[in-house]
């Protein structure tokens, strides 16, 4: 009972970000609060039932987490919000959670031996994620012309094209700058992006009046982590880890 009720603060949390996200791009950091408030009484209860050794356990794997996800964050791997999202699953459930409804046991292939469900959960994030650049891959082919798939084709997995009207209030950055040279536009590519800000955007409306850019550039959008990090969550909780099930299924050949 008391793992379910973690699991349901869990995906009020998560959902919650995912809306967030969505919208802003940013979590509201009083969230977090409300988090540890709300699991606190969960978290006690457990280690009451469980014993000192579950104590130590979660202080243990929490502060491997929480180093884990702070070298990420500084490494630019992810947000802020996704790192303290991963604490707070820490937190909350150390290790897989002992789930059974109407008879069945969940995850459902079973406790892998890595049991840092944070951590599993982030693996599992990291492996649903890869359906996004498909996703736009298949968007491109789907309404690109031949000339533009042909053109740029390392572009179709990481950007789309937008008309430049459209760019306002949109979550995405430039995949290209644009340097204006002997009368012309030239396109730069740029690894981490430009941000469209009110000056980016007069810029490229004045260079498509003129008629020295296409009326549709290439951008690509910000992906939203915590999306990636709830399905995972979702994943980990009723099926286990995609990685050791993935792994074990190739070794033994099924």
């Amino acid at each position: 009972m008391i793992d379910l009720l973690k699991l349901l603060v869990c995906m009020s949390f998560l959902l919650y970000s995912c809306r967030t996200d969505l919208q802003t791009r940013t979590v509201p950091n009083e969230l977090w609060g409300v988090v540890f408030v709300a699991a606190l009484p969960l978290v006690i209860a457990d280690s009451l039932i469980k014993g000192t050794e579950y104590v130590y356990n979660t202080i243990i794997l929490v502060t491997c987490i929480y180093l884990f996800v702070y070298v990420l964050f500084r490494l630019g791997a992810f947000g802020g919000a996704d790192a303290k999202a991963l604490i707070a699953l820490a937190f909350i459930f150390p290790v897989f959670p002992d789930i059974e409804v109407l008879g069945y046991v969940f995850p459902i292939i079973g406790v892998p031996p890595l049991n840092i469900f944070a951590f599993n959960t982030l693996m599992n994030a990291v492996i649903l994620a890869v359906v996004v650049p498909l996703g736009i891959l298949l968007y491109n082919l789907c309404t690109l012309s031949a000339r533009e798939i042909l053109e740029k084709p390392w572009y179709l997995i990481v950007g789309y094209k937008c008309k430049v009207p459209n760019l306002k209030n949109k979550h995405v950055k430039l995949i290209e700058d644009y340097v204006c040279e002997n009368g012309g536009a030239t396109a730069k590519f740029r690894r981490n992006g430009v941000i469209i800000d009110d000056y980016v955007l007069k810029r490229l409306e004045r260079l498509e009046s003129r008629g020295l850019i296409e009326p549709r550039v290439w951008v690509t959008p910000g992906l939203p982590f915590m999306i990636p990090i709830t399905a995972g969550f979702v994943v980990a909780i009723v099926f286990g880890d995609l990685i050791f099930y993935g792994v074990t299924a190739f070794i033994l050949g099924y």
